[in-house]
């Protein structure tokens, strides 16, 4: 039986015995007496308050204690009192039993919609999904299912559709609205080989879209999963929260018959008054508010990061970020644009571009691409090279037209023989921030292309709002330390790593930690193994690969400034944590004194019942201070102090 049912149940049966209190002070007395108080809270018992016993017992089995320990204790020694107090003759107080349980229960369930309202907010999601899509079948386009639509089938999407794969646009261009997906406000440009999301809203003009991934492959779906998977995680700090747990509950249940001691025997009251002192410190000691306290802020702090398209992996990560005081950056990709052009070509135009393009014909590197597309654009014809060879973080060497040639850095063509001339016109354009490639015929390099990744627009700003936080910048690339240089001054890093191989990445990363914890932002696919390594590997959405990527965090939208957006986010949610802990535990160290009857001279004293409602209330304070995160600011700490 569900927990809402449960509370329904115990609530029913419990509100007879409030109204016969309540009629008490009136002189009229519920029908039936003890015998209908008994057969009420006996319903309670079996139906309602049944799961926290078997819990207790199994818990007991195993040598530990939890939270249903004491709420099971406490029910258990109310009703069995209550039914030899009933025996012989004495008052009893069954209506505590019930008014426990229901009370507990009404925490409970205040928990369970608070997860399920963070659960239907992720699974909206797929229900955006289109639920057909227009395929070309032949020479037409025909409406089939969503389930039905293949990779490499082409869509048509038409204005105001929803777009119905991931896939990549090869006719056609439109605005597109993501903000479903990735949290962005404004539409989003689309033209012939941009990539768009399944579940994305078209609205101007009409597209194909020849599908790339399908059912749980795409992005939506990848998401929907990565969020679930992390709000069912638990932060490193919940294992002191279970540990607390395994002591407290023991020291709960000693100090309760310690309470029950004193009152019986050094301060004279009744055996009932004496227990009911007992079970009310059991009850207001109930650490439900404890373990409400990180996976309620764990659920909507990921979920918020869901909506603004930063996902947040697991709850380890929101711990790290707290301590984190450098990030590194790579560069290309990621402080850069990562699509690279062809800016000069120094030397005979034709031939060393078409020397270069032959030999970088079958390279996926973005400088590759580049040299291509020039070659493309230039309209030159290709050859064929033999004895192809890539030397890693270099550049490829082959044989073209029976001579040896080479395409790459100043490393690779070190042995080379390089003119005054080209030599001047490296650094010059070197120091232009470009990235500059020789090209070279049997040991003679003759020409260069100069190649530029401009900055992304949002770059300089992500850098600076992550400064005002007080943490260091560090960039590191495999690029020169003149363009590295460059580019860093232009974004305003504070320091600069270049000439790094891509396999050193990572060494640089362990370097850094030793002054400290470090965040690595890169591409989540060339960069794996150096996000790994970080204390906090946060990964730049890249199309819909976000499942493999390595990064503790992906940010979706592929924008810089989300950085710093994740930090706080991460930031709010493990403090929010932090704050969680500490008032639900501060509230047991006050309610136990209470409870105890400390204050009993001056008044102050708390039946079972009450110490069940205040119980229940603490739950729900608890989960309030959760949601609470809904509403907290996300903002750069010069505009808005996080």
């Amino acid at each position: 039986m569900s927990i809402t049912k449960r509370f329904w149940v115990s609530l029913i049966f419990s509100l007879p015995m409030l109204a016969g209190m309540i009629g008490m002070l009136f002189g009229w007395t519920l029908p039936g007496g003890a015998w209908t108080q008994l057969i009420l809270t006996t319903i309670v018992m079996l139906v309602s308050a049944r799961p926290f016993w078997q819990s207790a017992w199994a818990s007991f089995t195993k040598h530990h204690a939890n939270m249903d320990t004491l709420v099971a204790i406490g029910t258990a020694t109310a009703y069995i009192y209550s039914l030899y107090a009933m025996v012989t003759g004495q008052a009893v107080f069954f209506e505590s039993a019930a008014f426990v349980t229901t009370f507990v229960l009404l925490g409970q369930v205040f928990e369970e919609r608070m997860r399920n309202n963070s659960a239907n907010a992720v699974e909206k999601l797929v229900n955006l999904q289109a639920k057909n899509a227009e395929v070309k079948r032949g020479d037409t386009f025909v409406k089939v299912p969503l389930d039905e639509v293949q990779k490499g089938d082409i869509v048509r999407v038409k204005p105001g559709q929803k777009v119905p794969v991931d896939g990549v646009i090869t006719q056609g261009s439109s605005s597109v609205d993501e903000s479903m997906v990735t949290g962005e406000s404004l539409p989003v440009e689309k033209h012939v080989d941009d990539a768009v999301i399944g579940a994305t809203v078209n609205e101007t003009g009409t597209f194909l879209v020849k599908t790339s991934q399908v059912g749980q492959g795409t992005m939506l779906s990848q998401i929907v999963e990565l969020v679930k998977k992390a709000q069912n995680s638990h932060a490193p700090i919940q294992k002191l929260t279970d540990k607390v747990s395994n002591i407290f509950v023991p020291a709960v249940l000693m100090l309760a018959i310690a309470t029950f001691l004193v009152w019986n025997v050094f301060l004279g009251a009744s055996f009932a008054e004496s227990l009911i002192f007992a079970v009310s410190v059991v009850v207001i000691a109930c650490p439900c508010a404890l373990g409400l306290a990180t996976p309620t802020a764990l659920m909507v702090g990921t979920g918020r990061g869901a909506k603004m398209g930063i996902l947040i992996k697991n709850g380890e990560v929101l711990e790290a970020v707290n301590d984190v005081d450098t990030v590194i950056f790579d560069k290309t990709g990621t402080l850069t644009a990562g699509k690279p052009k062809v800016t000069d070509v120094v030397g005979n135009q034709t031939q060393v571009v078409q020397i270069a393009a032959s030999l970088e014909g079958a390279s996926e590197h973005p400088l590759a691409t580049a040299i291509l597309d020039r070659a493309k654009h230039d309209q030159v014809t290709l050859s064929d090279p033999t004895d192809f060879r890539a030397i890693e973080g270099q550049g490829v060497t082959a044989t073209v037209a029976g001579h040896t040639a080479f395409v790459g850095n100043e490393k690779l063509g070190a042995n080379a023989q390089l003119s005054p001339a080209l030599k001047q016109s490296l650094t010059q354009l070197q120091d232009e921030a470009k990235t500059v490639v020789l090209v070279g015929l049997d040991k003679t390099v003759i020409g260069l292309i100069a190649i530029q990744d401009a900055p992304k627009p949002t770059s300089k700003e992500a850098i600076a709002d992550l400064k005002a936080r007080g943490l260091k910048t560090i960039m590191l690339t495999g690029d020169n330390s003149r363009v590295a240089n460059a580019v860093a001054k232009q974004v305003g890093i504070d320091t600069v790593i270049a000439d790094v191989l891509p396999g050193q990445k990572a060494d640089q990363v362990k370097q850094a930690q030793q002054n400290g914890r470090v965040a690595f932002v890169g591409d989540g696919i060339n960069d794996a193994p150096a996000l790994t390594t970080a204390d906090v590997g946060i990964a730049m959405g890249s199309g819909t690969d976000i499942a493999i990527d390595s990064g503790g965090i992906v940010l979706v939208k592929n924008d810089l400034r989300d950085v710093d957006r994740a930090l706080a986010l991460s930031k709010k949610t493990f403090n929010r944590i932090k704050l969680n802990l500490f008032w639900a535990f501060v509230y047991n160290v006050l309610g136990i004194p209470v409870a105890a009857g400390v204050f009993f001279t001056l008044g102050f004293t708390l039946s079972p019942e009450l110490a069940g409602l205040a119980m229940a209330f603490s739950s729900l304070s608890v989960v309030t201070s959760s949601v609470l995160l809904n509403r907290a600011k996300i903002s750069a700490p010069r505009t808005q102090v996080a």
